[in-house]
Parts: C-alpha cells; sequence; structure tokens
C-alpha cells in the first residue's frame, strides 16, 4: 500500500517537508465549493448526501494536492441526530433549540445510527475515490463544545450560557457530556470502519474554561471518547484539538491520551516544541497571514518549519481557512510547506 505519511507522524516520526492539510479546506473560498453548495440546499442537505459530500471533500485534494482529506460534515449532526432540530441560518450560523435540565434524560440516541448512515456512506465513498497515498481524517466536536451550542441555542462569544449551566447544574452537565461522548465514540468508531486512517476530535470553545471546568468537561470526556474508540478499533489514531487550552494542553494530552495535539496559532514555539517531545503536533499558522500572503506567509510558514519540522509535525492552521483566503496564497502555502530547506 502506498505511505500516508500523515500516519507515520501521527506515529510520532518526523518527516520532512511534513505533511499539510488545512482545516476547512473544503469551503468558501473554492468556487467549485460554492457552485455545489448552491445546488445541494440547505447546508445539512450537503451534509447527508453522500454523493455531494464526498464531492466537496475531493474538491480541495483535486485542486491542491493536500497530503489528507477531512470529512465534509459538521460537528452538530450529533445534536441533530438526538433531534434538536438543528438549522443553518445564512448570516446567523448554526441554531437549534436551547436545552434545559429536564430534557437531557429524554435525549435518545437510539436513531443515531440511522440518523448519521449518509455520513458512514460518504466516508466509504472517499475512502474508494481518493488517491491511495491521501490519508482520510473523519472527526467529531468533543462533547463540551457540542454542548454549549446545545444548552444556548446557537454560538456566544464566550459560551457563558453553557458555562453557567454546568456551574449551577453540574450534575445535569455531566450526564449530558457522557451521553454526548457515548455517541461521539460511536460515530468515530464507524468512521474508522468505514475507511477512515485517523480521526480529530474538535473543542473549538475548550478555551473559555478555568482549570477545573476544563479537566471536568474537556478533558474527561474526551478521554471517555478515547477510550471507548480505542477499545472497538486498537491502535486508533486520534487527533485532539482543544482550540485557546494554552497552558493546559500538555494536561490535556496527558489525560486525553490523544496521538496528536492541534495547536492554535496562539501557542509560542517554545511550549510547541516542549509538547513535541511528548507526540506529534499539528498547526499552528496564523489563518490572517494566508489571507494576508506576502511576507506575512512566508515567515509564518518559515518559523513554524524552523521550529518544529525537525520533529513530528502535521502543517495546519491554527484554525480553520476563511472564505477571504486567496486561492493563489493556498498554492503558494504548499510551495513553500515542500520547498522549504530546514538551515
Amino acid at each position: 500500500m502506498t505511505e500516508r505519511t500523515l500516519l507515520r507522524v501521527l506515529s510520532g516520526e518526523t518527516v520532512f517537508p511534513p505533511p499539510v492539510w488545512l482545516m476547512r479546506q473544503a469551503g468558501r473560498y473554492l468556487p467549485e465549493y460554492r457552485e455545489t453548495r448552491a445546488r445541494a440546499g440547505s447546508f445539512l442537505d450537503l451534509c447527508y448526501d453522500p454523493a455531494l459530500a464526498t464531492e466537496v471533500t475531493l474538491q480541495p485534494i483535486r485542486r491542491f494536492g493536500f497530503d489528507a482529506a477531512i470529512l465534509f460534515s459538521d460537528i452538530l449532526v450529533i445534536p441533530d441526530a438526538l433531534r434538536r432540530n438543528v438549522r443553518f441560518v445564512q448570516g446567523e450560523g448554526p441554531q437549534m433549540d436551547p436545552l434545559s435540565t429536564h430534557e437531557i434524560r429524554d435525549l435518545d440516541p437510539s436513531h443515531a445510527d440511522t440518523h448519521l448512515a449518509p455520513v458512514i456512506a460518504t466516508v466509504a465513498r472517499l475512502r474508494a475515490e481518493l488517491p491511495a497515498e491521501t490519508a482520510l481524517i473523519g472527526f467529531c466536536g468533543a462533547p463540551w463544545t457540542v454542548a454549549t451550542y446545545m444548552i444556548a441555542g446557537h454560538g456566544t462569544p464566550a459560551q457563558a450560557p453553557a458555562r453557567l449551566f454546568g456551574y449551577e447544574h453540574p450534575e445535569a452537565m455531566d450526564e449530558l457530556l457522557a451521553l454526548l461522548a457515548e455517541m461521539s465514540a460511536d460515530y468515530l468508531v464507524r468512521q474508522l470502519q468505514a475507511g477512515a486512517d485517523c480521526v480529530q476530535i474538535f473543542d473549538s470553545w475548550a478555551g473559555v474554561l478555568d482549570e477545573a471546568s476544563f479537566r471536568r468537561w474537556s478533558i474527561a470526556p474526551t478521554r471517555r471518547i478515547v477510550e471507548r474508540v480505542r477499545a472497538s478499533v486498537p491502535g486508533a489514531r486520534i487527533i485532539g484539538f482543544p482550540k485557546g487550552a494554552g497552558a493546559m494542553l500538555e494536561a490535556y494530552r496527558e489525560g486525553t491520551g490523544v496521538d496528536a495535539l492541534g495547536l492554535d496559532w496562539g501557542v509560542s514555539f517554545g511550549q510547541a516544541r516542549a509538547l513535541q517531545r511528548g507526540g506529534a503536533v499539528q498547526g499552528n499558522l496564523d489563518p490572517l497571514r494566508l489571507i494576508a500572503g506576502g511576507a506575512a506567509l512566508r515567515g509564518g510558514v518559515r518559523a513554524i518549519l524552523e521550529n518544529l519540522g525537525q520533529g513530528p509535525l502535521v502543517f495546519n492552521l491554527g484554525h480553520g481557512i476563511t472564505p477571504e483566503a486567496p486561492i493563489a496564497h493556498v498554492e503558494e502555502l504548499l510551495r513553500l510547506v515542500r520547498h522549504t530547506a530546514l538551515s
């Protein structure tokens, strides 16, 4: 089988130039994505249509030749499978019915396998259609991040509604996170069994938590996911991305058991190098450098390669690519990553 460099790095190997992919690499900055999205109907219709979801996942691979493709879907398919009336409103983002404490025990995951079957079908199609050398990444949202949307019914600047909910109703929060961890683990297992090479857990709102809450609401449920996935798929490779975790990143890796740490652009190179001594890191270019291009892009890429290129590194952004990113700058990023020599 053709070697997939991403998996070598996730196993702790140093590969240079490093494998590269970008979070949200299938998205609105691509005209072919915008055309497909217009044909799909709603955003969720696109996520649940295996043919169209496969198409948009493959678009950046065809155009740029990234070393990995990431399944096109959304972290909120889990609450959608719980019938929380998820919808995506143009200009306002995701919305759903806010969750109250007394509703948590009524949440019914029994329909999840059937509801999410189209996503699993997409994974199988992708593995059949991707180039042999291209890794396929599955994913889910971390329980804490998914819970923040479920509790408020929408995103908020610092997810205050969910934090307050957890402080006032800690047992209810634990119950919700345990359910989401179980569902998410089963969902990831199905993705791996369908052909995903590895999976990523997105904890996009980890950075709003204090230390005690981070350990209870981010680390603990993520550890349950990792343990449950590996019980079904021994040796499964898992990337954890607790955005904004800062000083808690080492505790997160030790507490969860993930193979690689996704780093946002606020993580210093000194901290990143220290973390890299314990395993692979992924990141961490500021997405705005990709928009700016020129010296900002060149300097950002070189700094990451010089500081982290001598250890196990997956080159990525520190968060998702934005719709404003010029295609030419993405092409330049790939050229820089693949052709910059270390001094």
